[in-house]
């Protein structure tokens, strides 16, 4: 079944590679050197993310680093022609103008094409490195010796797209809040811990400071770094993984972190905390958000999530926003306490258009 979905998968690609190369050739003037030079281009863009994901492991960290986000950025460029051109083709059915036939070998729709792009990638990536503090201030229905305050992260993708500078300068943006506790929501690897070790990125972790220590739930993208060297890594950053699984802090409150929802063996959220003292708060930390409902019954006073970045870019933000009953933000019902952020880091691409990467600081308050 998963063989059949990655072709379906797949083929659904080529077709809309195929698609978006037809329209920019059919835009290009009859130059026979332009036009092989396309295709060509058209082949070699698709080369640099496959390499980077196969062979990744056997090449030179830098070069797979550069292939990475070559081959990523490239993707979101291609959602960008995808979308332009499909809102082109629809337009010019509803519309008796025939917008086609002034992109025809035209070197003007070249331009305009080029600079709408560009200008997307500008602000795309200028609106990704301006990350977004969020502030909420949440009260329970139950006893709290005193506020907590907790950063909750998701989403970093360190790997061969985000390195050391950047990952240094979110451990500062942490660490300027002075948090009680620090909780991530998984994906803090993207998919291969080689050049995590290669950059020490460990010893940069190991700079949070907190008073309660840093926590998480695993995300999809440890499984894709094979789980068992994630796990190795996230420990020797002083990062505490629960795995379906439960810790008391402070005698105060539980941390409850799950496995993520892609598992078929997780357990049911009514068994982890199965022997709790649920007159002490419980905070669950599940990677993606699905689990609201099952919070709410078993009694859990907030419940933080990420995985859906708010859809990255426009369009994919509005599939995201039908995929998942609350892609993004702050939502209660019965006691329960519920935010999905957009996450810190990205996948793929560093650009952002219709999203933020976001941090949020909590300030949990008992009765």
């Amino acid at each position: 079944m998963l063989l059949v979905q990655i072709i379906v998968m797949l083929l659904l690609l080529l077709g809309a590679n195929g698609y978006v190369f037809f329209r920019l050739y059919q835009m290009l003037p009859p130059v026979l050197p332009l036009q092989i030079l396309l295709i060509v281009l058209g082949v070699l863009l698709q080369l640099p993310i496959f390499v980077a994901m196969i062979w990744g492991n056997s090449l030179p960290t830098k070069l797979v680093s550069v292939l990475y986000q070559i081959g990523t950025s490239w993707i979101i460029i291609f959602v960008f022609l995808l979308t332009i051109f499909l809102l082109i083709d629809i337009f010019s059915v509803i519309k008796p103008l025939n917008i086609r036939q002034y992109m025809t070998h035209s070197w003007l729709a070249w331009g305009v094409l080029l600079g709408v792009v560009s200008l997307l990638l500008i602000f795309g990536n200028k609106t990704y490195y301006q990350k977004k503090r969020v502030e909420l201030n949440i009260k329970i229905d139950k006893p709290l010796a005193k506020p907590l305050k907790i950063v909750t992260i998701s989403d970093l993708h360190i790997g061969y797209g985000i390195g050391k500078d950047e990952l240094e300068t979110w451990v500062s943006l942490i660490n300027d809040e002075k948090p009680d506790l620090v909780l991530i929501a998984g994906d803090v690897i993207d998919n291969d811990t080689k050049p995590l070790y290669e950059e020490k990125l460990y010893k940069t972790l190991r700079k949070l400071q907190t008073r309660h220590g840093v926590y998480m739930a695993l995300g999809n993208h440890e499984y894709i770094s094979r789980i068992d060297n994630s796990i190795e890594f996230l420990e020797k950053s002083n990062i505490t993984v629960l795995r379906d699984s439960a810790v008391l802090v402070d005698s105060a409150f539980y941390i409850v972190g799950r496995e993520d929802a892609s598992r078929k063996y997780r357990n049911s959220l009514s068994n982890i905390v199965l022997g709790l003292d649920t007159t002490k708060p419980i905070i669950v930390l599940d990677h993606q958000p699905s689990g609201f409902e099952e919070a709410q019954q078993c009694g859990a006073d907030l419940l933080l999530s990420g995985h859906t970045h708010q859809g990255q870019i426009l369009p994919i933000k509005f599939i995201v926003k039908a995929m998942f009953k609350q892609s993004y933000g702050y939502h209660t019902a019965n006691g329960t306490h519920f935010y999905v952020t957009s996450g810190l880091g990205i996948w793929g691409g560093k650009f952002r258009i219709g999203s933020r990467s976001e941090y949020v600081v909590i300030e949990l308050e008992g009765k």
